[in-house]
């Protein structure tokens, strides 16, 4: 009898859901998360494309153009997350988490950035499933830098 009450009881627990005590439902529709507070984004690495232009002024322009259009991609929330690797061996030059959901959508929005419109980056696209708060933090971002590019 005892086996059966533990085995009713493990049953019980394993089927069980936790809910939220914090639960915002608000901000979760705000933030387009489903019921596990996640969604889809893109994950974009961007290594060195193949332009090897020696024209310093025109390459110095398209990366100008890069931060610009990082700054509007941001602005428009379609960009949660941007920055630069360090030196490494992959030839990772930089990430991009962009808000959307699909890679043909990141597609069109990649082709906004100078850089990478010119070849001076590659970017390798991926879906990734992470938290819908993500994009929260662009309001903090913009709070903690005391010096810009």
């Amino acid at each position: 009898m005892k086996y059966l009450i533990f085995l009713l009881l493990v049953s019980l627990n394993i089927n069980s859901q936790t809910t939220n005590p914090k639960y915002d439902e608000a901000l979760a529709k705000k933030v387009g998360a489903d019921d596990f507070g996640m969604k889809h984004y893109i994950f974009v690495v961007l290594k060195s494309g193949t332009n090897q232009s020696k024209d310093q002024k025109f390459k110095d322009s398209c990366f100008a153009g890069h931060l610009q259009n990082i700054k509007k991609l941001a602005d428009a929330r379609k960009l949660v997350v941007a920055g630069p690797f360090g030196k490494n061996d992959s030839d990772f030059r930089g990430l991009f988490i962009l808000n959307v959901s699909t890679i043909e959508e990141a597609k069109q929005l990649l082709q906004t950035d100078p850089a990478i419109k010119e070849d001076f980056l590659k970017p390798e696209m991926y879906l990734w499933y992470g938290s819908a708060a993500l994009s929260e933090y662009l309001d903090a971002s913009e709070k903690v830098w005391k010096k810009g590019f």
